[in-house]
């Protein structure tokens, strides 16, 4: 019997990371997200967020990858976003996102960290907190000039 236990921080932001997600849609999203993870035995552990993005904890299991947890998550969450028409325009999430791998003893802050979204969001915006990752894990994102 395989055994996998490889946590992810997900997280991935609306499109043009307008902010179309007000609290109550942000409530719904999430139960509806966690309701269909567990449906595809997809293991979301947390999930939170802002009005512009979204932060997801998960598990992988022996048979998923980033990739298709994203897909499965954002594709199937934009389509019920838009059936219950919850915002004005079409929604959609921006094709990107980021993961970091998580180790089992930082999972407990991990989760503090996610479920304090919008209290940390309103001293810090989401580029910024973008920014503060891109620094703490060494990426370089390309931009365009």
């Amino acid at each position: 019997m395989s055994f996998v236990k490889i946590w992810v921080h997900l997280v991935f932001s609306t499109k043009n990371r307008e902010p179309l997600l007000s609290k109550q849609i942000r409530y719904d999203v999430y139960k509806h997200i966690a309701q269909n993870c567990s449906e595809k035995n997809i293991f979301l552990q947390a999930i939170n967020g802002y009005a512009d993005h979204l932060h997801c904890l998960i598990s992988l299991g022996k048979d998923q990858n980033i990739a298709k947890i994203s897909q499965l998550i954002k594709g199937e969450s934009s389509y019920w976003i838009n059936q219950n028409n919850l915002t004005s325009e079409k929604f959609s999430w921006q094709d990107d996102y980021f993961a970091v791998s998580v180790s089992e003893s930082q999972v407990p802050a991990v989760i503090t960290y996610i479920s304090n979204q919008e209290q940390h969001h309103a001293k810090k915006t989401f580029d910024q907190e973008v920014n503060e990752f891109m620094v703490r894990y060494g990426w370089n994102l390309i931009k365009d000039n």
